[in-house]
């Protein structure tokens, strides 16, 4: 349940919103969803003014029926939004981010199970901590996101760049 603070946090938002929503507002919203690397998938919230818009983006999952098995991601992006007003429209930015991912590797748990110790990791990883340059191309709602790194603060296996793919909507 949410605490009292964080309702009126929430009705306080929602509310400002909406007064923003009415007429022609400088204000824009969004919200969508994307699949893509690291992590196969993430929630999108964007809130701009303009042609400048900030997104938040993460989502996280945990399989239960395996161990070591579970990813989680968080990334914010600042971007200038070219063609704003046309359906198809060019978000130019930088972000940044981690992203975690980890899966079992059945051959590695075998060769600790036949040596009875363990010398290798019973699982795979992906692990990355950056600040990117990002591209995103929407077209009708639909969108295409590649993501390349400038600086890596933590890096395990990932690859030079990330691209993401989904469709996002503008709330109002």
């Amino acid at each position: 349940m949410l605490s009292k603070s964080s309702l009126r946090i929430l009705i306080s938002t929602l509310a400002l919103a909406t007064t923003l929503s009415f007429g022609e507002s400088p204000w824009r919203f969004a919200a969508g969803a994307s699949a893509g690397t690291l992590t196969p998938l993430m929630v999108s919230l964007g809130m701009g003014y303009e042609n400048a818009i900030m997104y938040i983006e993460g989502l996280g999952m945990e399989k239960r029926s395996e161990e070591n098995d579970f990813w989680t991601a968080i990334r914010g992006n600042l971007s200038w939004t070219l063609f704003k007003d046309l359906p198809f429209n060019l978000d130019l930015g930088v972000s940044g981010g981690y992203q975690y991912a980890r899966a079992p590797n059945k051959m590695h748990q075998a060769l600790n199970d036949a040596n009875g110790k363990i010398f290798v990791l019973p699982y795979n990883y992906r692990e990355t901590l950056d600040i990117s340059v990002e591209y995103r191309v929407h077209l009708y709602g639909l969108f295409t996101q590649l993501t390349y790194p400038v600086h890596q603060f933590r890096d395990h296996e990932s690859r030079s760049f990330q691209w993401r793919v989904g469709y996002m909507t503008n709330i109002f």
